[in-house]
Parts: C-alpha cells; sequence; structure tokens
C-alpha cells in the first residue's frame, strides 16, 4: 500500500511542479520519474535545510518542492549546452 502512495504522490508533485514551473506536464509516466526523482530531491534538500515534512501533504510538498529544483536544474543545464 505505501508504494502505491509513493507512486500516486510521485504523479501529483510531477503534475503540480509542470504546471507551477510552465511545463505543462510530461504525460503520466514523466510526470512519476520527474515526481519520484524530485521526492528524493525534495527529501535531500529539505534535511539540508533542517526541515521535516510527515503525512500526506508533507510529503506532497517535499516531493513537488524538489520537482520544482529538478526541473529548474535540468532548464539551466540545457541553457548551457544551447
Amino acid at each position: 500500500m505505501e508504494f502505491l502512495w509513493f507512486v500516486l504522490i510521485g504523479v501529483a508533485a510531477g503534475w503540480l511542479a509542470g504546471q507551477v514551473m510552465k511545463g505543462g506536464g510530461s504525460g503520466l509516466v514523466g510526470d512519476l520519474v520527474v515526481g519520484v526523482i524530485g521526492s528524493l530531491v525534495g527529501g535531500m534538500l529539505f534535511g539540508l535545510l533542517g526541515l521535516t515534512a510527515s503525512g500526506l501533504v508533507g510529503r506532497l510538498v517535499t516531493a513537488t518542492v524538489g520537482s520544482i529544483a529538478l526541473i529548474a536544474g535540468l532548464r539551466a543545464l540545457n541553457r548551457r549546452r544551447l
């Protein structure tokens, strides 16, 4: 059951990050990948800042913040490459 919540939060966080970053989302699989990687990035960022988030909403916020940071970082790397 925990894995199902992880997947659902990943999809929601990836979609939310796409909306915030004006990317429009990347489809179900793309949003899932961005959300899952973003949850790891968000957990790391929150840990470095000494912040903790618990519960469903806390996990969603952490994953969304991480996903936004991931998208912003990837966009910065793509601009440098051009």
